[in-house]
């Protein structure tokens, strides 16, 4: 027999021996560079062989061997610090790196990143970056998944779920269910996210900017978001202007119908949703609260209760409605479906001035000169006041009627503010040092620049009696209390009726502000400026409660929606878009394009449900809010502008004022006959020639220099002629004077009134929904406005230069 080959001496930890000779010893188990042997009896006959088991433990097992070992041994802090080592094991056996850098942690901290930047990043490039959250998102579940992180899959899936839930749900409970890597081969969705490479389209800026953010970041997570990008997505960068929901690039796209960009039809992967893309910016289908207002449940018992007592005290005549009926039908309109809840839009306490007045508006509902049904193009017959402004010098720029119909003021570019009585009575003043001043008129000066708008808070006729004679004898007063206006200076400064003086400036604006209007209920109050901002004030407050952002040039007009909660906004220059913003939340939610020319007025009619538009090419577009779309086109107005509209209390009837120096009536609805063309046609010079919608024309006469009344038939059908008073706006004087008078009739089927003009030029077609037409001799119309009792107030300056 030869002689056994020498014996291995390796040493074993606790000084165990392993390997073969003739040892017959029973051996433990030990390691050896991360490999399990088991020793076991001597090799046969005279060389001894080392035995190995068949099947190698697994590092689970390994490391429970280690465990014990250290815990026989008596190492306690050892396999304390081992077990806590070896309590989360990688996909590899060893220890996971738990520093966030390394470890499973490092997705949620690198999407936190991503997301934060984004967010914080300007307004017009969100929308585009936030096309990398969702791949971002899937591709780091996905990677902790197959990786073998199960738990930390879970708990990263459940931290940023709400982020995706409103718009990737389904997707979201597809991913509750792989947990484990086998899934991720099985699952066909996961396949397709694996398999295909992510698309995003980004602007050249954009990307720019993305990647060195992420170099620059790249030890608190960026570097993580790198290695998504480059190893599951593609980002195909476009030289084209950044998109957004409502940029001008997707409004142009949606105008003239065209086709996508090929970059945008190629987004995401095939055959996966991937979320909100370019194709659904401009989607108009979000639900809209259109219906009006609900009452404060306090003030409409007060109102009932006092108009139960109106009642008896003077019964309405025989075929009419009592106030109580009246004012049931508008409670019953308030409760509808589509109506904003009474949370929504926060207002003060009502008063016993609202009291007031909310009995005497139910009071002239009921009293107005109706205008039932459609008109069909054929017209009714409705008056109007034409109010003239004499030596103004051309320094007028805006103009408002109070609702009470008691006074109106003008914005001037000498930057002040003038107001009159319109009745020619006395002004009232708070004032102790003014208690004998008789002054029909009064100058606001504090503005350093021109003034471009003006508005009035509400106010309607009072009551001949006082009803609440009990508290302090005094009678509520429903006149008009204050007046806000807005100024190229960039301030928006309210004003006080009672003491004609400002109580508070508003500086908010970056720039110029264009347009200030009242909201519907009072004490709130929008603006629209040189910024592209539209901005919501409430008067006890010095900041704006709500920016609008969005629009790509100046603000150029802006209105109310008639329940207080929307508003309706339009863009010069380039944009020539309008748009709907929610009060309550700050957001657009519809978009209306179409115009080709400056937008110069805006107003929504009073059941809430139809805007009308208007511009300087004299177009009248009326459109179908709830749907987002035109409904039609009306013309008749010159060139030059229409900077006022209004709409009858039954919202079927809207009055234009233009610059063309006439004032037009025209059927809300389509006409009966839409084949019919129109005779009538206008020349250049603002002049009417030719028969009206009716085949008639009614000749109109002035007196003076201008055109100061004009009205079609009255209630009864018979042909009217009314008379009325024009102030003279002239800056340099501190009062006004009188007018002169014209008058002009038309007939009681609703006729257009006319008045042959000198010059001749380019005849413009006028729709055949035009009811009536009444125009001026020498005066630009700058301001037009129904009364409650469906009378038609105008008013402008002469302008001898015409």
């Amino acid at each position: 027999m030869s002689n056994p080959p020498p014996a291995n001496t390796g040493q074993a930890p606790g000084g165990a021996t392993y390997g073969g000779g003739q040892q017959h010893q029973q051996q433990p188990q030990s390691t050896t560079g991360g490999a399990p042997t088991t020793g076991g009896t001597g090799g046969t006959g005279a060389a001894g062989t080392t035995s190995t088991s068949s099947t190698a433990p697994t590092p689970q097992n390994l490391n429970q061997i280690v465990t014990d070992y250290l815990k026989k041994k008596g190492f306690t802090k050892t396999e304390a610090v081992f077990r806590q080592e070896t309590a989360h094991l990688g996909p590899d056996g060893r220890p996971a790196q738990r520093n966030e850098e390394n470890g499973p942690r490092k997705y949620l901290k690198a999407f936190i990143l991503l997301r934060d930047w984004i967010e914080n990043n300007l307004d017009i490039y969100k929308f585009e970056l936030r096309k990398l959250l969702w791949p971002v998102f899937v591709y780091s579940y996905i990677e902790l998944v197959s990786t073998g992180y199960v738990e930390e899959a879970k708990h990263y899936l459940a931290t940023l779920r709400p982020h995706f839930d409103a718009v990737h749900r389904e997707a979201l409970d597809l991913f509750t269910t792989v947990t484990l890597p086998q899934h991720i081969r099985e699952n066909q969705t996961i396949k397709l996210y694996r398999e295909n490479k992510y698309r995003i389209p980004l602007n050249q800026s954009l990307s720019g900017n993305l990647f060195h953010f992420l170099e620059r970041e790249a030890d608190a997570g960026g570097s993580t978001i790198t290695f998504i990008l480059q190893t599951f997505c593609q980002v195909d960068v476009s030289a084209r202007g950044p998109i957004e929901p409502f940029s001008f690039e997707a409004i142009y796209r949606r105008t003239h119908n065209l086709d996508l960009d090929e970059i945008d039809q190629l987004e995401g992967i095939p055959g996966v949703f991937t979320g909100v893309t370019n194709r659904d910016v401009l989607d108009s289908s979000a639900p809209l609260k259109l219906g009006p207002l609900p009452m404060e449940p306090e003030l409409r018992e007060d109102v009932r209760a006092e108009l139960e007592d109106e009642d008896q005290r003077h019964p309405p005549v025989e075929g009419r409605s009592t106030l109580v009926e009246e004012f049931d039908q508008r409670i019953k309109r308030e409760e509808s479906a589509d109506a904003p809840s009474r949370t929504d839009l926060p207002l003060p306490p009502s008063r016993a001035r609202d009291v007031v007045m909310e009995m005497q508006k139910v009071r002239e509902n009921r009293d107005r000169f109706k205008i039932e049904g459609r008109t069909g193009g054929a017209g009714v017959p409705v008056s109007a006041c034409m109010f003239t402004f004499h030596n103004s010098l051309g320094s007028v720029s805006c103009m408002d009627f109070s609702n009470d119909h008691e006074l109106v003021a003008v914005g001037t570019m000498d930057s002040y503010i003038r107001v009159w009585s319109m009745n020619g009575k006395p002004l009232k003043s708070s004032v102790a040092s003014e208690k004998d001043l008789q002054v029909n008129n009064r100058k606001l000066i504090g503005h350093s620049g021109p003034v471009y708008g003006v508005s009035f808070s509400d106010s309607i006729a009072n009551l001949d009696r006082n009803v609440f004679p009990e508290a302090d004898g005094a009678k509520p007063d429903t006149s008009t209390k204050l007046l806000v206006s807005c100024s190229a200076d960039g301030q928006v400064r309210l004003w006080s009726l009672d003491h004609w003086a400002c109580l508070c400036i508003y500086k908010a604006h970056d720039g110029p502000v264009f347009r200030v209007l009242w909201g519907p209920h009072g004490h709130y109050f929008a603006t629209g400026g040189w910024d592209k901002t539209v901005r919501v004030f409430a008067q006890d407050r010095a900041s704006a409660l709500r920016i609008m952002v969005g629009h790509d040039t100046p603000i150029s007009a802006i209105a109310w929606h008639p329940n207080g909660t929307y508003i309706f906004s339009a863009s010069d220059d380039t944009d020539k878009s309008i748009r709907m913003w929610s009060v309550v939340t700050g957001n657009c939610v519809r978009i209306f394009t179409g115009h080709t020319d400056y937008i110069s007025a805006l107003q929504c009619a009073p059941n809430g449900k139809i805007l009308a538009s208007a511009d300087t090419g004299g177009n009248i577009f009326f459109w179908d809010i709830a749907k987002g779309a035109r409904i039609k086109r009306c013309r008749g107005h010159g060139k030059g502008g229409i900077p006022s509209l209004s709409f009858s209390a039954e919202s079927s009837v809207l009055v234009s004022g233009g610059l063309d120096g006439t004032v037009r009536l025209w059927d809300v609805e389509l006409p009966a006959d839409p084949s019919k063309s129109s005779q009538l046609a206008i020349t250049s010079s603002g002049a009417a020639v030719g028969g009206g919608a009716s085949g008639q024309q009614a000749d109109g006469a002035a007196t003076g220099d201008s055109i100061a009344v004009a009205s079609g038939g009255g209630p009864n059908g018979n042909s009217i002629t009314v008379g009325g008073t024009g102030s003279a706006a002239t800056p340099a004087a501190a009062a006004n004077a009188t007018g002169n008078t014209g008058t002009a009739s038309g007939s009681a089927n609703g006729s257009s009134g006319a008045v042959t003009g000198k010059k001749k030029g380019k005849e413009v077609q006028i729709t055949p929904d035009q009811i009536s037409a009444f125009a001026t001799k020498k005066t630009p119309v700058l301001k037009v406005q129904f009364t409650r009792m469906n009378l038609v107030v105008a008013g402008g300056c002469y302008d001898p230069e015409r």
